[in-house]
């Protein structure tokens, strides 16, 4: 039990029941700092105007618009391990409990309960839950490697080591869990700036009457409550690198004042008329489309365009092959030994099994899936059966609404290709500024092909005489 010298840790608890609120607030309030939400929207206002961030949270799937599906309590998970994804939720629903269970799981929940469940066992696995928080908080990693040796994987650090040294701003694209924000990381160890900060904002999880104060920082008075002046985190990153993640979330108004300090390097701190400069190098990472956001109005064009002049997509852990065991291999010495716990293993129906899972949830859901064994298994040899009662196999196993409206009529994967690979060349000749050797050797490949590829693709040349050196 935590003792009155120490910090509760803070918890974030969302029930639409008022009377089961009240229960679990007072059963643990002993240990814990409570927030406590009835819906998603509640959740989401809580997390972001909070001034500490929270340690662990318990989550009702049942919420109101929808209160017997669990679809808003499913979404709320997302949304909070895409805002802090360190942060470990326990889940609590009677509805549809091993589908539910296999779902919250497969997107990044750390505990599953259904109700009903005795105050004394959630609050067990709440104190588990923010004991795993804090571990991962603290954890400070000497260097960040990209764990695979896929083929994909390889060219990923290939292209990452390419772009290092580039002061252009490069968007990184993929699914929830894929690692975009260690790729971030990776990039930035691997540059010129590696001595220098690496500063990782969330924009979903600021408010966003407080983004702009956050990015650009703000003047004494500046607002209710600024009692002194604060940098932002442009500041904060220097000469290092700024990193956006869930950038399609910040608010339209805002987006001129990012686009300028990309443009010319200058902007204001809230209260302030005198401009600053910011020499931070911006890598921004999503896992929507952007290009439909702007067709939907939501997103400024030249903003995108200005952020994705540089631009790579993650891929997901379905498409890696035998990575999935190169990452069993890698997470499990290390989560046993920081749990203090003998390794599992996975006997041959359970590899098969573990080999032909398609991780909905990528390597977030992996590290989940290794956790939740050990927990349970540690020592002992996983059957496939133990280790099914783990995994999402009805999402698994249905193909995504993203692939379906790829592959609807008229589809052409020759024509994706193409498309593809005219942005990678068109990238690379206007970061070579007309030198043709350059814009080969950033793309990997020889001038002569550099020329053939631009004349089977019908692209235009540089302007003027295209450089050799």
């Amino acid at each position: 039990m935590t003792t009155q010298t120490e910090e509760r840790p803070l918890l974030l608890l969302v029930d639409d029941d008022p009377s089961i609120v009240e229960t679990l607030a007072w059963a643990f309030g002993p240990d814990f700092e409570i927030l406590a939400a009835g819906s998603r929207p509640e959740a989401l206002v809580l997390l972001r105007s909070g001034e500490r961030p929270i340690d662990a949270a318990l989550i009702d799937l049942g919420l109101p618009p929808l209160p017997h599906r669990p679809d808003e309590g499913l979404a709320l998970v997302s949304e909070l391990l895409a805002a802090s994804p360190d942060l470990h939720i326990v889940v609590l629903s009677g509805q549809d409990a091993m589908s539910s269970a296999r779902h919250a799981r497969a997107i990044g929940a750390f505990e599953f309960h259904p109700k009903p469940s005795a105050p004394p066992v959630l609050r067990d696995a709440l104190l588990r839950a923010v004991e795993r928080t804090r571990q991962a908080r603290a954890r400070r990693p000497d260097g960040v490697k990209l764990i695979g040796e896929s083929p994909a994987i390889k060219a990923l650090r290939q292209q990452l080591r390419r772009l290092a040294d580039s002061p252009f701003p490069l968007l990184l694209e993929g699914e929830s869990g894929t690692g975009k924000e260690l790729a971030a990381q990776a990039l930035h160890q691997t540059s010129p700036r590696a001595g220098k900060p690496f500063v990782a904002v969330n924009c979903a999880a600021i408010a966003p009457g407080l983004i702009e104060a956050a990015l650009f920082g703000h003047a004494r008075g500046a607002f209710t409550g600024a009692t002194a002046a604060r940098a932002g985190f442009f500041e904060e990153a220097g000469d290092g690198t700024l990193f956006l993640d869930e950038v399609g979330e910040l608010p339209l108004e805002l987006q001129p004042k990012l686009l300028r300090a990309l443009e010319n390097g200058e902007y204001l701190r809230v209260g302030e008329t005198s401009a600053r400069h910011a020499s931070a190098r911006v890598v921004t990472a999503t896992n929507r489309n952007l290009r439909e956001e702007v067709k939907a109005g939501r997103f400024r064009a030249d903003l995108y365009h200005r952020l994705s002049v540089l631009t790579l997509t993650l891929p997901p852990l379905r498409t890696l092959g035998d990575d999935r065991f190169v990452l069993l291999d890698h997470y499990l010495p290390r989560l046993a030994a920081e749990s203090s716990l003998p390794v599992f293993s996975l006997d041959r129906d359970a590899r098969a099994l573990w080999g032909d899972y398609g991780f909905p949830g990528n390597v977030r859901e992996l590290r989940n899936i290794v956790l939740r064994l050990l927990a349970r298994h540690a020592g002992e040899t996983v059957s496939r059966a133990q280790l099914a009662a783990e995994l999402d196999l009805d999402t698994a196993s249905h193909a995504t609404a993203d692939d379906f409206e790829a592959l609807q009529e008229g589809f052409s994967l020759d024509e994706a290709l193409r498309r593809t690979e005219r942005r990678y060349i068109e990238s690379a000749l206007a970061l070579a500024r007309g030198s043709m050797s350059q814009a080969a050797r950033l793309l990997g490949i020889n001038r002569t092909t550099l020329y053939g590829r631009i004349g089977v693709l019908g692209l235009r040349m540089p302007a003027g005489e295209p450089r050799e050196d």
